[in-house]
């Protein structure tokens, strides 16, 4: 893991692209990570279960601000508010972007009763250019207690999250390998 002039590096990798645990490097930092269900993949889709494979911006750190106290962190911040969720229905004019609830096509709820989203850091998977059943709503947030896989997204534990974004700036990338 290296740090570079144009800002930090994540490495997240497993033992194999099928693996649901890995690693995520930042420096000295190593943490454990969960994965989506079916592993990691170059060819992402839509409810497929897995973490696509790939070099993602961080664009902004979402967070339950009735939970927990301001995040340290030089990425954009934002409180989450109740009616916040992301659109996750490909056919939508709005497919993998933030929409409001009530929304009237398929869109996942961002504030959510079981702590994984008290903390969200939205990555750049399938942003531009935004192409409908290649995935909605890849995120890094918070590990359920038992570290069970992910639908697709990077999980860790809160603690290990809220460390890991002390050291994350707009230059920051998570580099997801096999």
């Amino acid at each position: 893991m290296k740090t570079r002039a144009n800002g930090l590096q994540l490495i997240a990798r497993g033992r194999s692209a099928r693996a649901t645990v890995g690693t995520i490097s930042c420096g000295n930092l190593c943490f454990p990570c969960t994965l989506g269900w079916s592993g990691r993949s170059v060819d992402k889709r839509e409810g497929d279960g897995a973490t696509p494979i790939g070099v993602f911006m961080l664009r902004e750190v979402l967070y339950r601000a009735d939970r927990l106290s301001r995040p340290h962190c030089r990425l954009p911040l934002r409180p989450l508010r109740m009616s916040d969720g992301w659109c996750d229905d490909p056919p939508d004019r709005n497919y993998n972007r933030r929409v409001r609830h009530p929304y009237p096509a398929g869109a996942e709820r961002l504030w959510r009763d079981d702590h994984l989203y008290d903390v969200i850091v939205v990555m750049s998977h399938n942003e531009c250019p935004r192409i409908r059943g290649r995935g909605s709503a890849v995120f890094m947030h918070v590990a359920r207690s038992e570290m069970t896989p992910t639908a697709g997204c990077v999980a860790l534990r809160l603690p290990h999250l809220l460390r890991l974004l002390e050291y994350l700036s707009r230059r920051s990338v998570l580099w997801i390998t096999t």
